[in-house]
């Protein structure tokens, strides 16, 4: 009976433990970058200011500040941006997106344009000016009105947003949102657009923006669990080569920007054997051997410094592998004219033949006492 009981309980918190799973891997923060919106539509009503950079900016606030994601900081998105020399349209193009958000080592990408920035007023009180649209500013994507500090009676202005999250690895789009404001004032100034400016917010202009903002960032958090984990994929198998050799110090051209960190264990691996169709002489395979590895005391953002823990012979240009099981690895040392010797190394402990046979021995009576208890219920 107390071996049912225990059984039981074993089971109940097997199912426990697997229905929790999911949970915790759902919790896991997607790590995102959100690129400067394009501005096309709107770019040439509002001089110089960049309003799709400024959209992003409260984007960022509102989804900083809800903890659904974990977002690139707003400074290390502009370096990126400024040593890679893209333009804000080439920055819409999803291949030019990822390519990005695999320097930022992110899941995703969040892309978006400015598709409407637009005012209309009525009864305006500049003298000889008519009432209705402000002459020579199209509805939408025009704001000249914003920059003359024209005063009316009766304003309205109209701000539209779309964006899209893009999958770094495959560059599918995983989501697609949009977002809208509108705001009327009576006997009001236009404002400004600067949405670093404190006036901003209580401005007409700072109110339909805030509201497509808050609109389109709802969506995104949301859309949060069809981005894949793509960064602790990664983090899980990093794939470097090792950059120098000096003394016992060996150091990789991968580091923290690929999710390693001190302690972790790499293994290096060095091709002897290819195979070559037989009909045209491409390569279509390569056999490696695991000679060593590297145990990291040291790691920077692009680099990565450690010493040799299992085997030798490590050179540069040799490859390595984050090992993330508990077998640290399988280390082989050729020896010319033998065969290769191969010695595993394990974190459990190993087990005699003597302990091997009471361990058998201890199952089958437990799997006895069990089929006996059975029966007798």
């Amino acid at each position: 009976m107390n071996l049912r009981k225990a059984t039981a309980s074993i089971l109940a918190l097997f199912v426990m433990v697997t229905c929790q799973m999911p949970q915790a891997q759902a919790a896991q923060k997607r790590r995102i970058a959100i690129l400067p919106f394009e501005y096309g539509a709107v770019s040439s009503h509002v001089g110089t200011y960049d309003v799709g950079k400024g959209i992003v900016s409260l984007l960022t606030t509102k989804l900083v500040n809800d903890g659904t994601y974990s977002v690139v900081d707003r400074q290390m998105l502009d370096s990126i941006l400024k040593e890679q020399n893209l333009s804000v349209s080439d920055r819409a193009d999803p291949a030019t997106a990822c390519k990005i958000g695999k320097i930022l080592s992110v899941d995703a990408v969040i892309t978006g344009t400015v598709t409407q920035f637009g005012f209309e007023s009525k009864s305006m009180s500049a003298g000889a000016l008519p009432t209705g649209y402000i002459p020579g500013i199209p509805y939408v994507g025009g704001i000249g009105g914003f920059i003359g500090g024209i005063k009316s009676s009766k304003s309205k202005v109209k701000v539209a947003v779309d964006a899209k999250v893009i999958d770094i690895n495959t560059t599918e789009i995983v989501a697609a949102v949009h977002g809208t404001g509108e705001s009327k004032r009576s006997s009001t100034g236009l404002g400004v657009i600067d949405v670093d400016s404190s006036d901003f917010a209580s401005s007409i202009a700072g109110e339909a923006t805030l509201q497509a903002v808050e609109e389109m960032g709802s969506q995104l958090i949301s859309a949060a669990n069809k981005i894949p984990d793509n960064q602790s994929l990664a983090a899980a198998n990093v794939e470097g080569k090792v950059a120098d050799v000096t003394g016992g110090q060996i150091t990789l051209n991968v580091g923290k920007n690929n999710g390693l960190a001190v302690g972790d264990n790499l293994k290096v691996d060095r091709p002897f054997k290819t195979i070559t169709d037989p009909d045209t002489g491409k390569v279509i395979k390569t056999i490696s051997n695991t000679i060593a590895v590297i145990t990291l005391d040291s790691v920077e953002k692009d680099s990565a410094t450690g010493t040799v823990t299992k085997g030798s012979g490590v050179t540069v240009g040799d490859a390595v592998k984050k090992v993330s099981m508990d077998v640290s690895a399988i280390v082989v040392t050729p020896v010319a004219g033998k065969a290769a010797t191969t010695t595993l190394s394990t974190t459990g402990k190993v087990l005699n033949q003597a302990a091997k046979n009471a361990l058998n021995n201890a199952l089958d009576k437990a799997a006895q006492s069990m089929n006996k208890n059975q029966k007798a219920n």
